[in-house]
């Protein structure tokens, strides 16, 4: 435990780093707010600093098992850090309104419970968007770093393959190695989308926090209307590349950059099965925009539905149309979309694909050994035979996915919440995309949430990032036997 503290004392105050970003855009920006980025960053360099000096003699290579504890109590502490110049920059703001923004940011959720957005001070615009982009990162490292040794996730077979695994027995040093070059591919992507979008129309600070929103699969915008503010075709083709990009593995853009060569694309399954089912969806929904003559021609409603449809299904979160008003069917396939499409080491959220692949070949496999039953029939996923381990494991992992899923509705709609905003509440917290039904669909925020609806929505961010069992691990006995 005190291993772990000297690991959490030195990310607190390494966090405190990340406040100058923000504070260099209050300077620029002349809003007036630098001093809440210089009490935090002191803040948090100071509590950190004293937590690391105080455990410094216990400073230990970390195994396993600490690494469930780190991921847990380190989104919660640095989520609680972050929270400072939002309750010092936004008079009245509470500390559990303004944990479940830090906590969003960081999962890259990107719900909120803030309305006046364009009225905010740039600087905390530009914050909220910056913990999304750290959010993101850190995701891909805890994809590479922790994840593997719960053996659920798609990261078994990127292991075999990939510029730095992660090892069985401890967490090795290669990670960090690894982390510099997936940091590469992801700030390459970023400048690339910041680019773009200025070219597109956006001023450099829009461009800069929408990409970062983007690039982490985080629905943050500076603007209440979100994307709908710009009315921009080619904006939002530019974000739609984003998204889809992000959605993608991100070890799979190292390989690229590495290699220049696409090839690592076309030969991974995730890929083929995402961009297949979301080509679908979109034809599909836009059909049906067009049929009940929800926009007056086949242009527009495919351009509402491409962009909202792969937002929402990359668990992104931007929205441009209130799609909560389509027909029943198009809003429901979307939250359902974001269980399912992204991949495995992405930033985004859900199930992911891997593990919809996984089960799919499972239940086919059945399927077989029912007609025959003394055939040999493995599991495979791009040519390679997945190990029961881990089919069994993922199948553990649905299974309290959905009971997850399905407690946290009950337990919004114990305090009063109507079944449509609470069972889509949970659904998007869980996944990690903004936005919800009803009372938390478009167009509308967190805020008309009470104080403990709200917890409930974090807890489920919170539990729907770190994959559930990296939580839920550290309530059995077991994992604090010696």
């Amino acid at each position: 435990m005190l291993r772990v503290a000297h690991v959490l004392g030195q990310m607190l105050a390494m966090f405190g780093l990340t406040y100058l970003l923000p504070l260099a855009a209050s300077v620029l920006s002349r809003d007036g707010h630098w001093y809440v980025f210089l009490t935090a960053a002191l803040a948090s360099g100071a509590t950190g600093g004293a937590i690391a000096l105080a455990t410094r003699f216990f400073a230990k290579e970390l195994k396993p098992r600490d690494g469930f504890l780190l991921v847990t109590l380190g989104w919660i502490l640095i989520s609680a850090s972050a929270t400072l110049p939002l309750i010092l920059g936004i008079p009245g703001l509470s500390f559990s309104r303004a944990f479940f923004e830090t906590m969003s940011g960081l999962t890259t959720t990107g719900a909120t419970t803030l309305i006046g957005l364009d009225q905010l001070p740039p600087s905390l615009n530009f914050w909220r968007c910056c913990l999304q982009w750290f959010g993101g990162m850190g995701i891909i490292v805890m994809a590479l770093a922790v994840l593997p040794l719960l053996g659920i996730g798609g990261m078994q077979l990127y292991k075999a393959e990939g510029p730095g695994p992660a090892k069985e027995e401890k967490l090795a040093p290669r990670i960090t190695a690894t982390a510099k070059s997936l940091w590469l591919a992801y700030t390459m992507i970023t400048i690339a989308g910041v680019l773009a979008l200025r070219v597109c129309g956006m001023s450099w600070f829009d461009a800069i926090c929408h990409a970062f929103s983007a690039v982490a699969l985080g629905g943050f915008s500076t603007h209440d209307a979100n994307i709908g503010f710009f009315d921009s075709l080619p904006i939002e083709l530019v974000l739609m590349a984003l998204m889809v990009t992000a959605s993608f593995n991100f070890a799979r853009h190292f390989t690229a950059l590495r290699r220049l060569s696409l090839e690592t694309y076309r030969n991974d399954p995730e890929i083929q099965a995402i961009v297949l089912l979301l080509t679908g969806s979109v034809l599909v929904i836009t059909l049906l925009l067009k049929i009940n003559g929800v926009y007056p021609s086949f242009g527009s409603a495919l351009r509402y539905a491409a962009f909202n449809v792969v937002s929402i299904a990359t668990t992104a979160g931007f929205w441009t149309q209130d799609y909560s008003r389509w027909p029943v069917f198009a809003p429901f396939w979307m939250l359902f979309l974001s269980c399912i499409i992204c991949s495995s080491g992405s930033t985004g959220g859900g199930i992911t694909m891997f593990r919809t692949l996984l089960l799919s070949r499972q239940a086919g496999r059945e399927l077989k050994v029912l007609v025959h039953p003394a055939a040999v029939t493995p599991v495979r996923i791009g040519g390679k035979a997945v190990p029961d381990r881990v089919a069994d494991a993922v199948l553990g992992y649905i299974f309290l996915y959905f009971m997850t899923g399905a407690l946290l509705t009950f337990a919004l709609l114990l305090t009063g919440l109507d079944f449509e905003s609470s069972f889509s509440a949970i659904v998007a917290s869980l996944n990690n995309t903004a936005q919800g039904l009803g009372v938390v669909g478009p167009g509308k925020t967190y805020h008309y949430l009470s104080d403990l609806q709200t917890w409930i929505c974090t807890i489920a961010m919170l539990l729907g990032r770190l994959e559930i069992f990296s939580v839920i691990v550290l309530f059995t006995p077991a994992f604090w036997r010696k």
